[in-house]
């Protein structure tokens, strides 16, 4: 809650000084989970903190990560055609790795690695090309190439150089294969297994199936809509759970697990069936598997980061080093790639968990299945099909983010998830990325830059000269003549539909509904609040949420506007004046009168917060 600091006027005096306003601070209820510790030269850096609380914490959301991440790493090893134990032991070297890079170098606090739904078919068409055996080579190729991105941070050019919608609609592709690999298995039944040519297709075991395959999905789509934001690894186990539960009475095709020994060997490929045109091929194909996976560690990293319960700041070149170390480390025993996994990072975080010390209690989980695999056989087949269809549909629902980035951007998209299904993944990839090449140059021309303009253009794409107070809704350069800085805003298209009053009346209606998903969503993603009852300044969305969430907590809170006067500055709306906060305390209405600057940008989605200042009027 709240508390008040009342402040008195001082004695008048030679040296009178005017009256110190009342302030009202938020506190915030930090976690045991990190330290800041500060250099010599001011930089921070946040080292883990294990305690009794933080173990109980991480242990209770590891044992529910890895219930779900099970299912999850079985399907995505069945559309990769690796073997299922194969790719658990992927997860569960991936994550004692993590664990132990994380104690030195941290890169998310509570990310969990695994097997990427992205790359199975990558992987599945792999073997098919190269080969099982040659595929370890492969994999250490791989874990290679992102070493050296590692090590020289080379991820900002790669993300520089492949648009990020790209990347959305070759996952799109990917999602459509990974759906349509297992849309069979909500049809396929026991006796399908036994008669090869069956006369009829639509029977009484059939319909069963497909009837307990929609249920399923049904409940599964139900359960994550419904706890997505508090438990997201319910649906998964709710689903799982059921459906062995129900093969208790029902005849379904199972999981079937073939015994297999894991044996350590050097990832070398067999060089006697191996031609020079292969190995150039393995090569090519190991930058491709390098791209994907670096690309998605670092954009599954900045949504960890923001997820993180205690708001700490992610390194996501540390998270590549693990990356690299897991990859090359599965190599040895023929295991697949990994990175973190969105679905259960977030199941973790949503699970408690405050460390990677959950990390180790996944792995724990995980250990046991491999030790007894017969436990994997209790799974009907459909019940997986439920997971991976959801899996690939979130995939293909990227879309609808690159939706808000404009019809061009989303045009490419489609095309690119149209090809990567129809010819492949790297053949979609390369002719979507020289098609958009091809069209950026058309465009330039036809506004007649000069070639030279584009080239510049170009270097300064993958230059470093951008000032640390840049946005991305905000360039700041330093003046060429002067030495000063020189503030000047993205240009973006203008959404027509709302004007600036309407803006501000979303904000207010927001705040007087205590909708805080619609307040905290009016300010831009990097905006800065320096709220009416704060001593401190939030940048960023998370902070800003912390603030709202403290300040709906007062009884009855409400704001009105009172005056307010707009100046602007090219596509920047500066809106200043005041607003009463109102609230009730023991019964008794409290009204703080206060002063306000909102500093406000218009954008192709819409209008957000730049800036926000607010303050109560001097006492």
């Amino acid at each position: 809650m709240f508390t008040d600091e009342m402040h008195t006027a001082p004695p008048a005096t030679g040296n009178h000084q005017p009256p110190r306003s009342r302030q009202t601070q938020l506190p915030e209820a930090a976690l045991p989970g990190s330290l800041t510790n500060v250099g010599e030269d001011g930089s921070t850096a946040t080292i883990p903190r294990f305690t009794a609380e933080t173990f109980k914490r991480d242990a209770l959301a590891g044992v529910i990560t890895g219930l779900m991440a099970i299912p999850l790493t079985v399907g995505i090893c069945l559309m990769s055609e690796y073997p299922v134990q194969v790719g658990l032991a992927t997860v569960l070297a991936a994550c004692v790795i993590s664990f132990i890079c994380y104690l030195f170098k941290p890169g998310n606090h509570i990310g969990v690695p695994g097997v990427a739904a992205g790359l199975a078919p990558i992987l599945a068409m792999g073997i098919h090309q190269f080969g099982t055996e040659n595929m370890p080579w492969l994999i250490f190729l791989t874990s290679v190439f992102q070493a050296i991105v590692w090590r020289y941070d080379l991820a900002k050019y790669i993300l520089k150089a492949v648009p990020p919608f790209l990347i959305e609609g070759l996952l799109a592709g990917v999602g459509l294969k990974i759906a349509m690999k297992f849309v069979p298995y909500t049809y396929t039944t026991v006796t399908d297994a036994t008669v090869e040519h069956a006369e009829v297709f639509w029977t009484g075991e059939r319909g069963l199936v497909i009837l307990c395959s929609a249920v399923g999905f049904v409940l599964f789509v139900y359960l994550y809509k419904r706890f997505k934001d508090t438990s997201p690894g319910v649906p998964y186990i709710a689903v799982i759970a059921g459906s062995i539960w129900l093969a208790c009475y029902v005849k379904f095709p199972m999981l079937d697990i073939t015994p297999m020994e894991f044996t350590l060997a050097w990832p070398l490929p067999d060089f006697s069936h191996i031609t020079p045109m292969m190995h150039v091929q393995m090569v090519l194909y190991a930058l491709m598997l390098m791209l994907i996976d670096v690309i998605e560690q670092v954009m599954s990293n900045a949504a960890i980061e923001q997820i993180d319960p205690l708001g700490r700041k992610s390194d996501s070149n540390n998270s590549l080093l693990v990356m690299w170390t897991a990859n090359m480390a599965s190599s040895f025993f023929g295991g697949m790639t990994n990175l973190d996994g969105l679905a259960k990072s977030q199941t973790n975080r949503m699970a408690g968990a405050v460390t990677k010390m959950s990390c180790l209690v996944v792995a724990a989980v995980i250990g046991v299945v491999l030790v007894f695999p017969a436990i994997l056989e209790w799974l009907p087949e459909f019940s997986l099909a439920v997971l991976m269809i959801f899996t690939g549909w979130k995939m293909i629902a990227g879309l609808y983010h690159v939706a808000h980035q404009g019809p061009y951007a989303f045009g490419v998209a489609m095309f690119c998830g149209y090809l990567v299904f129809q010819l492949g993944i790297f053949e979609g990839l390369l002719a979507v990325l020289v098609l958009h090449s091809f069209i950026t140059c058309v465009i330039y021309k036809h506004q007649q830059v000069p070639a030279l303009a584009i080239f510049k253009k170009f270097i300064k794409l993958f230059s470093e000269t951008h000032h640390p107070h840049s946005t991305s809704t905000m360039d700041v350069n330093e003046c060429e003549h002067s030495g000063g800085l020189v503030y000047s805003s993205v240009v973006r298209l203008s959404n027509e539909k709302k004007n600036l009053d309407d803006f501000i009346a979303d904000w207010e209606f927001g705040v007087n509904h205590h909708n805080i998903g619609s307040v905290v969503g009016t300010y831009d993603s990097e905006g800065l609040l320096w709220g009416t009852f704060a001593k401190d300044l939030r940048a960023g969305r998370y902070h800003i949420r912390r603030y709202f969430e403290h300040l709906f907590e007062l009884e009855d809170v409400k704001v009105q506007f009172d005056t307010g006067e707009t100046r602007q500055y090219h596509d920047i709306f500066i809106r200043s004046g005041s607003y009463i906060f109102s609230y009730r305390k023991k019964g008794i209405t409290v009204r703080v009168p206060a002063r306000y600057s909102f500093v406000c940008k218009k954008e192709k989605t819409g209008w957000y917060i730049l800036e926000h200042h607010s303050s109560e009027f001097p006492s």
